[in-house]
This record gives structure tokens, sequence and C-alpha cells, in this order.
């Protein structure tokens, strides 16, 4: 079965907000098995554009990472990081070699 990822653009605009947003995620992100490959490190951007924090979060499949976005707890959680960041997220599906 293929891996489930979302891969996430993000600029913090207000981190002491936004640090309520992380705290708050938490709670979904453990429930659907959220393992982060990537949490805003090091990044040098070759082609095109990019925001400051590149987010890649693996999940056990596709369906799972949906279904994580779209929980009711995600979506409360998310709430906390409107105003105080902008963010462009795909969830996207692996492929096995």
């Amino acid at each position: 079965m293929s891996k489930g990822y979302w891969v996430a653009n993000v600029d913090v605009e207000n981190l002491d907000e936004y640090k309520k947003y992380i705290a708050a995620n938490a709670e979904p992100f453990a429930k659907y098995g959220a393992r982060f490959l990537t949490r805003g490190g090091k990044a040098e951007v070759v082609e095109g554009s990019q925001k400051s924090r590149i987010v890649v979060i693996e999940f056990k499949d596709f369906e799972t990472a949906r279904a994580c976005y779209y929980s009711p707890e995600y979506q409360s959680a998310m709430k906390l990081r409107i105003g105080h960041s902008s963010a462009n997220l795909a969830i996207v599906e692996g492929w096995e070699a």
C-alpha cells in the first residue's frame, strides 16, 4: 500500500500565535499516525519560489492523510493558524519502489 503525505509550504507571520496551532495539531497527528519527515529545516530553492518553511508529513496511506486533514480535530486546530500564517498544502499519494 502506498503512503500518503502532506506537503506544505508555510510562512509564519506571528510565531507566538502559531505555537498554539502546533500544540493543538499534536492530537490529530497522533490519532492518525502522522510522522514528520521535515518540518521547516534548512532548504535551498533551486527552481520557482517557496515559502520559508517546507513541511512533509507521512501517513500510512493516502486515505489516512485525507482523513486527518478533514477530521474535526485538525479542522479545529487549523483555525488557530489562520491569520497567523499563510500556507500551501497538498495531500499526495506516494509510490512504492
